[in-house]
């Protein structure tokens, strides 16, 4: 879809912080994006919002702003239970979509979200702005070029401690909440996207808690790929907080501090180490939603294919799927089966 401006106008489909602050400052930094819209159920809400982040259009209903024919691309930062819902409706009515992550609440939701977006014709992402980042382009040439020699495995953690904040949605489980959803899905499109496959086997142990609605507090996992290569990770959100990612080689490993978060305040460089050397690449700055917004219009518009298809949600869905059945059965599982 084009319009008079050459732009993707863009639609926020609620209110949530990651939006205000995150991604419609993204799109406005983006090369191919313009917000046009919110909405919330609450009309005196979007429009205290729209005022506040000068937003040409107020909606009181998502379904009002599905229907702007002006639009051509909606972003769905909406709890992780009404994931599907909104982006089979946002696809059918013609809607590229952004969809933030979890993706859905597992696999079989994400096919049909998939195959909505597919029957439709229109481009679908889960929001992993980290890796639009070209600092991870690099790490992957790095790889390939055997500099660290061959990958034995790779080790990640993403955690943080919100325990107090009973009422917050991620201490819900009718509304997916949960550390794996909500940090743990990083580390593992992470070690899929830099080994370039998918597991086969996955185990995890996790911590249940009975004072936030049994959702899973902290989880510990290893992930099996093809090639003896293990994934180690954890994730958490009554911890302190991590964020980071390392790379081993049979001649070095690649050591990211700063593994998912790459705004102003944080350092998007890594650490090289080979045969003992240390050496820093500090790609410049550069706003990973905003690349994360050109990568669905160009796609949109048929200029170039996109660098995660729908395709790539499901599988990463998979694998949370896994892992969450590894933890409450205490059991080892094979991808497949």
């Amino acid at each position: 879809m084009t319009n008079a401006s050459n732009k993707l106008r863009w639609g926020i489909l609620g209110c949530a912080n990651i939006a205000m602050y995150a991604v419609i400052p993204g799109i406005r930094q983006s090369e191919t994006g313009v917000v046009a819209a919110i909405a919330s159920r609450s009309l005196a809400k979007s429009q205290e919002h729209a005022q506040k982040h000068d937003i040409p259009k107020a909606y009181g209903s998502y379904e009002e702003l599905i229907a702007d024919p002006e639009l051509d691309a909606i972003y769905i930062p909406l709890p992780n239970h009404l994931h599907k819902e909104w982006t089979i409706k946002a696809a059918q009515a013609g809607k590229h979509v952004l969809c933030e992550k979890p993706f859905a609440l597992d696999a079989a939701e994400a096919e049909e979200m998939a195959a909505a977006a597919e029957q439709a014709g229109v481009q679908l992402a889960e929001a992993f702005m980290y890796r639009h980042h070209p600092r991870y382009a690099r790490i992957k040439e790095i790889i390939r070029s055997g500099e660290i020699g061959e990958v034995r495995g790779i080790h990640s953690a993403f955690t943080f401690n919100n325990a107090k904040d009973k009422d917050n949605v991620r201490f819900d489980r009718s509304m997916g909440g949960g550390s794996l959803y909500d940090v743990g899905v990083y580390p593992i499109s992470a070690a899929r996207m830099l080994l370039e496959q998918e597991p086969v086997a996955v185990t995890a142990h996790a911590l249940f808690s009975p004072e936030h609605d049994n959702v899973d507090m902290m989880v510990s996992a290893m992930l099996e790929f093809d090639g003896s290569v293990g994934m180690t990770m954890d994730c958490g959100m009554w911890a302190a907080f991590r964020n980071t990612l390392e790379v081993l080689g049979t001649l070095g490993r690649i050591e990211v501090p700063s593994a998912y978060i790459a705004d102003e305040k944080a350092n998007s460089g890594f650490i090289v180490w080979t045969e003992g050397e240390r050496r820093e690449e500090n790609p410049p700055y550069v706003n990973q939603y905003a690349l994360q917004v050109d990568d669905i219009a160009y796609a949109a518009w048929g200029r170039k294919q996109p660098h995660f298809p729908a395709t790539d949600a499901v599988l990463n869905m998979k694998v949370v799927d896994a892992l969450l059945h590894s933890a409450r059965e205490r059991t080892r599982v094979v991808l497949g089966e």
